[in-house]
Formats: structure tokens, C-alpha cells, sequence
């Protein structure tokens, strides 16, 4: 086994007050950095390694935080038109985890980066109280905030220990 070492970092603050919608910001922002720093100092290839039976890598967690990003904020939410790099009828509910040949961090930051940017954007011109345009699955932007948060959280936990069994890296 690879022996644990420290990765000191300096996490996002999070103000201790403020309106619900700021703190609600801070808290998804703080642990969708954490998820790009999970992967600095690795190679492609350690981000792409499976450690788990599942098909689950540190990569493919990324991959997949920046696809459920596109589907709560802009498709759910705002209603806008989107579209995924896989078949309509694809059956495999793990498919945004895949890892593909072309998928490098780069490639899967930016993405990531970009869908945050999109999230963002989205946040600021609505109310928490406004309602998703989603008939099929209609909640708040604050249950939608919620859930992004605890399921960004919930990845970063899977990150922080693939992160060590990939490197021994550890830290918060």
C-alpha cells in the first residue's frame, strides 16, 4: 500500500452568515472545487484507473458531476434545451461515468468548469422559491441547490478515497 501523505490545500471559505441563496453559492461552490483539486498532481491515466469493482474513477465522478449539473440547473430548472454525448435510449444509468479515450482532465475540468459557469448563471437570474420548468419532476431551486450540494458532497467523499487509493494523498 502506498503510504498517506498530506496534501495541504486551501479549501474555498465559506461565510459564516449571510442570505440563504450566498450560503447556499459557497457551500456547492467549496465542494465543486474540491472535486477539481481531488484530481491536480494526477496523470490521465491514475484519474482514469478503476480501484472499485464499479466502473467508478475519480475522472468518471467529475465527468458525471458536470452532466447532472447540465440536467438539474439547465434542463430541469430552466427549461433549456440539452443534449448528452450518448444515445437517447441508452439503458446503462452509469453512462455519464464512463471514461472514454478522449476524456483527459483537462477535457473533464473544462467541462466541468463550464457547466458550473452555466449553473452559475442560472442562480443568479432566479429565485430560490422559483419552481423548476420540469412538469415532470417540478422542485425549487432551493431543493434543486440542496440535492447539488449533497450529491457533489456525496462524490467528494468517493473522490477523497479514491484520491488515496490511487496516491496515498490525503486532505480535506
Amino acid at each position: 500500500m502506498t503510504a498517506l501523505r498530506v496534501v495541504p490545500h486551501q479549501r474555498l471559505a465559506v461565510p459564516f452568515a449571510g442570505d440563504e441563496k450566498t450560503m447556499l453559492s459557497a457551500f456547492l461552490d467549496r465542494y465543486r472545487e474540491t472535486m477539481i483539486w481531488k484530481l491536480e498532481g494526477l496523470s490521465d491515466a491514475q484519474a482514469s484507473q478503476r480501484l472499485v469493482p464499479s466502473a467508478t474513477t475519480m475522472l468518471g465522478v467529475v465527468k458525471h458531476l458536470a452532466y447532472v449539473e447540465r440536467g438539474w440547473f439547465q434542463h430541469s430548472f430552466a427549461g433549456e434545451p440539452v443534449n448528452y454525448p450518448w444515445p437517447e435510449d441508452e439503458p446503462d444509468q452509469d453512462i455519464d461515468f464512463r471514461v472514454g479515450p478522449s476524456d483527459t482532465i483537462a477535457s473533464v475540468t473544462a467541462l466541468y468548469q463550464q457547466e458550473i459557469e452555466e449553473s452559475r448563471r442560472i442562480v443568479a437570474a432566479g429565485s430560490l422559491d422559483e419552481m423548476s420548468k420540469d412538469k415532470d419532476r417540478p422542485r425549487s431551486l432551493r431543493w434543486i441547490m440542496v440535492h447539488m450540494i449533497e450529491e457533489t458532497a456525496r462524490h467528494a467523499g468517493h473522490a477523497d478515497i479514491l484520491r488515496e487509493l490511487t496516491d496515498g494523498a490525503i486532505g480535506q
